[in-house]
């Protein structure tokens, strides 16, 4: 079966690998980073924040990391943000929490940000909307596919925007 998100990828001429694993594990970035032979921090968690201002972001970081909301909010010029419900993510992006990919159904204006320290991996897993199926792509592929700005969003110590 073609994924859309594959379709997406094969259209732009944008190489990646998929895999599959068993649909019956644990939902959760560590246990397909088991189920692959991966590290955690390779399999990409896809998230979606929305801003009180109206603004909403899809945010990919490592499924070992949490963005830091300091550092979010600055990227998002605002002081009040929380995690979209499981509801306004399936509005938003047709998918269900849990294996959204992060590109090939975003409405225009969706800002998506991706956490610098993924640049330092070879291979990241990301979400194809199919539990049990991942794609594998390198970051820059990845920042291609999803039109991705790179931020900081997990070291404290370090400046929000790369230079």
């Amino acid at each position: 079966m073609q994924l859309a998100a594959c379709r997406y990828l094969d259209a732009r001429g944008i190489a990646y690998e998929r895999r599959s694993f068993d649909p019956t594990i644990a939902k959760g970035a560590a246990a397909v980073a088991r189920e692959l032979g991966f590290r955690e921090h390779q399999m990409v968690k896809t998230l979606i924040f929305a801003a009180d201002t109206g603004a909403q972001a899809l945010v990919m970081v490592g499924g070992d990391r949490s963005a830091i909301s300091g550092h979010l909010k600055k990227v998002l010029g605002s002081r009040n943000i929380r995690m979209a419900s499981p509801d306004e993510v399936l509005a938003l992006t047709g998918y269900v929490v849990g294996s959204i990919p992060p590109f090939g159904w975003q409405p225009a204006g969706l800002r998506s940000l991706l956490d610098a320290a993924l640049l330092q991996e070879p291979l990241l897993g990301v979400g194809t909307g199919q539990w049990g199926e991942e794609i594998l792509i390198t970051p820059q592929h990845l920042v291609q596919a999803s039109a991705a700005m790179i931020v900081n969003l997990t070291e404290r110590d370090q400046p929000i925007f790369p230079t």
